[in-house]
């Protein structure tokens, strides 16, 4: 591949070691209840039948996802931060920043996709079950997937062709682009493009899905005439909405932008909330309010 550099050494969070100790803490507990909480959610619709709709099939990928998405970060991140773990080869760097950014996509794929989802089901309330099957819900899925990896594997491959002389060290406890265009020696301006691209490729026109989607369902929702229906249709949206505000939100910050230029320490804290609070907080978001998830649980 043309690098000098075999290897990188991964700073995560400096300071003193009782600092990092309960960061170790505090990563291994959220982690710990993010893998607990999203396998429940698993469980629970492949145990109750009557959550076997096309809103609890996409719910079910979301978790399943968000399983794998804080598993490729956290252990990795709770190792370097002990210090027992520091250095990661330069295949596993590409390897994860292929990992993490495929199911970061994926997950902008699926936001979309279960925004769609509400729109039918709110505005086409007696057609929704023949527009939503179960084989378009499949399909729906596998194409997120599908799109989310082959988006990302052109921009795993140009990152693997940098140059990398030193130094080795990355100010991150992850391998990310904006950490790897600002080791490399080589010209960014190819991966830097491909990765603006594909942000706007994946992230925006995923995020421009969803928000059209939620006009229409909030013009239908104003549309009707009690208050108590407009809270019901209302209630089935909100869980979602708030999920899409806070991924995208951070998602924009960090890849929707022309160059490499945020600062590698607030992209440190950016990621955290991305990769570590924010799987945490979905199945929670999902099961709060969900009544129909409460009473299967």
């Amino acid at each position: 591949n043309g690098t000098s550099v075999e290897e990188f050494i991964l700073l995560g969070f400096p300071g003193t070691w009782q600092s990092r100790v309960s960061l170790v803490v505090v990563f291994a507990l959220m982690y710990s209840l993010t893998v607990i909480g999203n396998a429940s959610i698993i469980a629970l619709v492949w145990r109750s039948s009557n959550l076997h709709t096309p809103m609890y099939f996409f719910l079910c990928n979301l978790s399943f996802l968000e399983i794998w998405y804080t598993t490729g970060v956290v252990p990795k991140a709770i190792g370097v931060m002990l210090g027992t773990s520091q250095t990661i080869s330069f295949s596993v760097c590409i390897l994860q920043l292929f990992f993490i950014l495929s199911l970061g996509s994926t997950e902008c794929f699926l936001l979309a996709v279960m925004a769609y989802d509400r729109y039918l089901a709110i505005c086409y309330p007696l057609r929704y079950s023949s527009l939503m099957n179960s084989v378009l819900s499949v399909r729906l899925a596998l194409s997120s997937w599908l799109g989310g990896f082959l988006s990302i594997s052109l921009l795993a491959f140009l990152t693997s062709r940098l140059t990398f002389c030193g130094p080795d060290v990355i100010n991150h406890f992850l391998c990310d682009i904006d950490s790897c265009l600002a080791l490399s020696c080589s010209d960014t301006w190819p991966v830097e493009l491909a990765t603006f691209l594909v942000s706007i490729i994946v992230v925006v026109a995923s995020c421009v899905v969803t928000l059209v989607s939620y006009m229409y369902i909030i013009s239908s929702i104003l549309r009707i005439q009690s208050v108590h229906g407009q809270k019901k249709a209302f209630s089935t949206c909100s869980a979602h909405l708030s999920v899409v505000t806070i991924w995208y939100g951070s998602t924009m910050f960090l890849y929707v932008k022309p160059s490499a230029q945020n600062s590698l320490d607030l992209n440190k804290i950016v990621n955290t909330f991305n990769t570590v609070v924010t799987p945490l907080l979905n199945p929670f978001i999902y099961t709060l309010r969900n009544k129909e998830v409460k009473l299967a649980l």
